[in-house]
């Protein structure tokens, strides 16, 4: 999947967090596997070889007719109307796309921005004033956005010169002093903060609406059931450790700081430390719920209907007690009362969760006055401290287990993959209409069948054509295009399986690419390349990589939007912290042994084509002749094993170094998939990688 953006502050672009008060995530439709032959009335094409051709929203719109009325958003003016009750009282509102627990991937009973403003795209944020209506999202989704977006909504591209950020917008279209309203589940602490500042340039106060979420108010009945499938214990085989050393570990650094507990909120540290899984979230195994790690205890906040007899021995064996979801703000106020240290990761716990743990310090500083002998409140008083999770970097280091199950993961993955590729090359060869959405839910197919398959790790990004420019395109029945012969197809997708999670771009032309496209290609490949076999010192962040990605598109005046590489999760999110790769050097953390990091550079041209090539690579230790410094270096072992097409390679652009590893990399493909192949795909897989 293509690497997103390292997390700009939040005044420009606010990516942050879920609710609390009725939590209950949802189950998910079953996967609907479509026919692979198209049934051409249900997709938009048109005349130009079936291609569906990304246009401007001002484009799309011309359809309505001069006299026509436009008629304002409903949903908008519901909302709108909400906004002068006397419980209420704002001048504006801010939605985000996040949950409570600041998960990229979210239950659809949480996609309050989607819902209100039509965008279905995973990254973005809504702003709605008295008057205005505004949507921020950055460039991985422009097109998307255009296309989605009514005539109500101005769509601000978030990064790009002169675009406000959501504060600045704020700051100068309402008049001083005005209330501008967030739901604090929904914000990390961190971010609600740096928007309390940045609006208090022009006096304008922010208002924490913890009762009640204003997009809830107007979805009423029609708002999606909450996720109600059990959770599963994760194997101790994959996990390769048990849950009472991670919560030793944990409760070291709680001890080494000075802290009495720690509230983990992000859902893939809670699944992590617990050694548990779940499917509340689309594409993530993960599980709404809280986690409490004490000196002495633990506790799981979490709806107590989806822990299964095994589950709850589980927790049991590990000490690990159970109380509902929405009992954690009472065990917050109870920790403050009692006189905890509390760790809080301000980046990602929710600003409702603070809020709560300050109300209860200042309760007990009162109480403290009045009754100065009670002798259930400790000396010393409430505390917390600010820091980031300890939970974030071991759980990006990964053991030796987790990197066994994630290189099994990958050689399942492939082999699906090159059976889906010789499937479709045949299709295509033979004149077969499929659809965007017939060629995913083909690879859906081959991927079912591999062992231990759960579901995809995000959704499919099938674009052909101008498509393929759409850097987070989904194509959808009855809007896409057919999938042919005449320019570049581009694939990114990704799978969750019990020991691994996989994610891999490839990018085709299934006929005669043009001179232009293939010298875009290659000098993709090159940057792709470059990343590949990067030597670097220890304690290097992986900002510092990210210029080597760049630096052939860079020659002719090239770039993309996007990171070059995001950290992956081990049969976890596809997207993890804290490591990244990315032109965004804001982000300092080191990488190190044991993680994992995609390489995808790309390259995208508006309304014609897009090219992304994306593997994902273990950091290991690197076999240098030297240690200048005493140190150690790094380097890269891939985990990705899938031919690229060498007929997109201009091999006049290519060193012979470069054209080296390319056909090492096919020999090592061949070595490693073909086992797991026989006939039709097994023969591809040898036409595929040849040397060049």
């Amino acid at each position: 999947m293509e690497a997103t953006l390292s997390s700009p502050p939040l005044s420009s672009f606010l990516r942050r967090a879920p609710p609390l008060r009725r939590l209950i995530p949802l189950s998910l439709p079953p996967l609907l596997i479509a026919s692979r032959r198209l049934r051409v009335s249900s997709c938009a094409h048109g005349s130009n070889g079936g291609r569906f051709v990304a246009r401007p929203s001002s484009e799309l719109r011309r359809g309505i007719s001069e006299n026509s009325s436009i008629v304002e958003d409903e949903k908008l003016l519901s909302l709108r109307r909400i906004f002068s009750r006397p419980d209420v009282g704002i001048d504006a509102y801010i939605v985000p796309s996040q949950d409570a627990h600041q998960s990229e991937f979210i239950a659809e009973c949480f996609m309050r921005r989607a819902y209100l403003s039509g965008f279905t795209g995973s990254a973005g944020t809504a702003v709605v004033t008295k008057d205005k209506a505004a949507l921020w999202t950055d460039g991985r989704y422009f097109l998307q956005a255009e296309k989605e977006l009514s005539h109500d909504w101005t769509l601000m591209r978030s990064g790009t010169r002169g675009v406000p950020t959501t504060s600045e917008w704020l700051n100068d279209i309402l008049p001083p002093g005005a209330r501008i309203g967030i739901d604090p589940f929904l914000f990390s602490f961190d971010a609600a903060e740096e928007l309390k500042q940045e609006i208090s340039k022009k006096n304008h106060e922010l208002i924490l609406l913890k009762e009640f979420n204003l997009v809830d108010e107007i979805w009423n009945d029609s708002r999606p059931d909450p996720p109600s499938k059990p959770t599963r214990v994760h194997d101790i085989k994959y996990a390769g450790a048990d849950v009472v050393s991670k919560l030793s570990y944990l409760r070291s650094h709680l001890g080494e700081y000075g802290c009495t507990a720690i509230v983990v909120s992000m859902l893939d540290e809670v699944a992590w430390l617990l050694n548990m899984r779940g499917s509340d979230v689309p594409h993530s195994p993960v599980f709404y719920g809280y986690l409490i790690v004490e000196l002495d205890c633990a506790t799981l906040f979490v709806d107590t209907k989806k822990v299964t007899k095994e589950v709850l021995s589980h927790l049991t064996n590990a000490g690990v007690e159970l109380k509902t979801y929405e009992s954690v703000l009472a065990e917050i106020e109870s920790l403050a009362l009692k006189g905890a240290k509390l760790w809080l990761d301000a980046s990602s716990v929710n600003a409702a969760i603070v809020s709560v743990f300050r109300s209860a310090c200042e309760r007990y500083s009162s109480q403290l006055n009045n009754n100065s002998t009670n002798q259930s409140i400790h000396h010393g008083g409430p505390d917390a401290l600010y820091q980031v999770s300890p939970v974030a970097l071991a759980k990006a280091v990964k053991n030796n287990a987790e990197i066994e199950g994630m290189k099994n993961a990958h050689l399942r993955d492939a082999a699906a993959l090159v059976e889906f590729w010789c499937w479709l090359e045949k299709e295509i060869e033979n004149n077969v209409a499929l659809t965007e959405v017939d060629v995913a839910d083909a690879l859906l197919e081959f991927r079912q069948k591999q062992e231990s398959f759960i579901e995809t790790s995000f959704d499919t990004i099938s674009g052909y054509g101008a498509n393929g420019a759409i850097i987070h395109y989904r194509p959808i029945p009855g809007d896409c295009s057919l999938v042919e012969n005449k320019n570049l197809f581009l694939l990114d997708s990704g799978a969750q399986y019990v020991d691994g999670t996989t994610d891999i771009t490839r990018t085709v032309h299934f006929g005669e690419p043009s001179k232009r496209q293939k010298e875009c290609f290659t000098r993709v490949l090159q940057g792709h390349i470059a990343i590949d076999e990067a030597i670097f010192p220890e304690r290097t962040p992986g900002f510092v990589l990210d210029v080597l990605a760049r630096s052939s598109l860079w020659k002719v005046g090239l770039d993309y939007r996007h990171g070059t590489g995001h950290g992956v999760g081990a049969a976890l999110n596809v997207h993890e912290g804290p490591q990244s790769i990315s032109f965004r050097f804001g982000n300092l953390t080191a990488l190190q042994r044991g993680m994992i990091v995609s390489n995808e550079p790309g390259y995208y041209e508006d309304n014609s084509f897009g090219i992304r090539i994306e593997n994902l690579l273990l950091v290991t230790e690197a076999n240098v002749p030297n240690a200048y410094g005493g140190i150690e270096y790094l380097g890269f072992e891939k985990l990705t094993f899938v031919p690229i097409q060498t007929m997109l390679v201009e091999l006049s652009l290519m060193s012979p170094g470069e054209i080296k590893w390319l056909n090492d990399y096919h020999a090592q493909v061949w070595e490693k998939v073909s086992p797991l192949l026989n006939g039709e795909a097994l023969d591809w897989l040898w036409k595929n990688t040849r040397p060049i």
